[in-house]
């Protein structure tokens, strides 16, 4: 007898459990469903839809298994911040929010952060901090954002005043840190510290630009080493050897990111400004009759280089961006729809069946030194490894669209 009562006992909790995880998935089906995908959506929404698609929780981005404080999660959801301001809709803010606080804790501290090995990329997640503390006003925002400050200020410096782009990167300033570090920086220090280092913002931007910069192209080397000890580096100027678009890329979004805070009447300003043509007249004889840029920018055509689409995504956000802000004359928002063109028509080959989208030749990853050492060649670059839809290429895609109205 007792036997049997627990028998039926057991059976009963199997059924409840049978139907509980039945409830579960139940509950979880209309969420996915309501991911739909048209045709005739702009190409922001498309690409954000896509993402959040394929990658249900905003820490999975870049296909990642577990919550990490980074700089690619980062681009991409400060893309869809972009595109919730212009077309609203809760889903882009929960994706966001979700994020954030899967990683800010209630003391302030970061989960994964370490803020110790002074690594400039883990600076740009901050600016997603600023939207979110806006409206909520809570502290532990507001402790995570003075966190990362902390970082720029105690953030190892070159002879000359740049910041090293990682601790592990010695006397070192990358194209790529100027996107990871100023524009958080030029933001908190207007909303937080009445403007008081856009001396320095600007600082960071005159070094690069005064010893990164090729005279006979007017392009930017990927990195500077100002102690000229890296293999990599050349001897008498300490730049790497190559032109990487996806580098020039980070850097003019820094600049049209920047200027977004800097008051009008700073001094520097002008000069940010100036800078942002000399680059962008420097790129435009390099644009490919597709639109497109090659990875390694002035070498077009030579054997193994190929079209990139995040270099080119970045590019024609930065050129349209910078016409509707009054920086660039207007023939660069001409430019910029050409570049959009060859990215949507050569570079999107397929729409899934959902209607999602896949932006195809994405560099996914490129360095210099470390182990194993990366040396900066034109062979380097053309032979690291590709992948669709890479952050690095999607977020930027995301903001071109916005900016282009497409």
């Amino acid at each position: 007898m007792k036997n049997s009562r627990k028998h039926s006992f057991m059976s009963v909790l199997l059924v409840c459990a049978m139907a509980f995880t039945s409830c579960k998935v139940t509950s979880q089906e209309p969420s996915k469903k309501e991911i739909v995908i048209s045709k005739d959506m702009k190409w922001s929404d498309k690409m954000a839809l896509t993402l959040m698609k394929r990658h249900p929780e905003s820490y999975m981005l870049d296909d990642a298994k577990k919550p990490k404080w980074d700089y690619v999660h980062a681009l991409v959801l400060h893309s869809i911040e972009e595109l919730n301001k212009k077309n609203p809709d809760p889903r882009y803010k929960a994706y966001i929010r979700g994020y954030v606080d899967e990683l800010v804790q209630e003391d302030g501290t970061i989960k994964t952060y370490e803020l110790d090995k002074y690594n400039i990329d883990l600076v740009v997640p901050g600016r997603l901090l600023f939207a979110v503390y806006d409206e909520t006003k809570q502290d532990k925002y507001l402790k995570a954002m003075q966190l990362v400050r902390k970082q720029l200020t105690e953030q190892p410096r070159t002879a000359s005043g740049g910041f090293w782009h990682k601790q592990i990167y010695p006397n070192q300033m990358w194209l790529d840190g100027l996107y990871m570090g100023e524009p958080f920086y030029a933001q908190y220090t207007l909303i937080f510290e009445n403007g008081k280092s856009f001396d320095d913002i600007a600082k960071q931007f005159e070094l690069i630009q005064q010893h990164a910069t090729d005279p006979k192209t007017g392009l930017l080397y990927h990195a500077w080493d100002e102690s000229r000890q890296m293999p990599w580096a050349d001897k008498e100027t300490g730049n790497s050897p190559n032109f990487w678009s996806r580098a020039l890329g980070w850097y003019m979004m820094a600049l049209v990111d920047v200027l977004d805070y800097m008051p009008k009447e700073h001094p520097k300003r002008a000069e940010l400004i100036k800078y942002l043509n000399n680059a962008s007249a420097a790129l435009a004889k390099y644009q490919d009759k597709s639109g497109l840029w090659y990875q390694v920018t002035d070498k077009g055509g030579e054997k193994g280089n190929y079209l990139e689409a995040s270099g080119s995504s970045m590019f024609a956000y930065a050129f349209a961006k910078g016409v509707n802000k009054g920086y660039l004359p207007a023939k660069y928002k001409k430019l910029a729809n050409k570049a959009f063109d060859g990215l949507t028509k050569i570079l999107i080959k397929k729409v899934d069946e959902d209607g999602g989208i896949t932006l195809t030749n994405c560099c996914q990853v490129a360095g210099l030194g470390g182990t194993p050492y990366r040396d900066g060649s034109y062979e380097y670059y053309v032979n690291e490894r590709k992948k669709d839809n890479d952050p690095k290429a999607t977020g930027p895609f995301i903001l071109a669209a916005l900016e282009l109205n497409r």
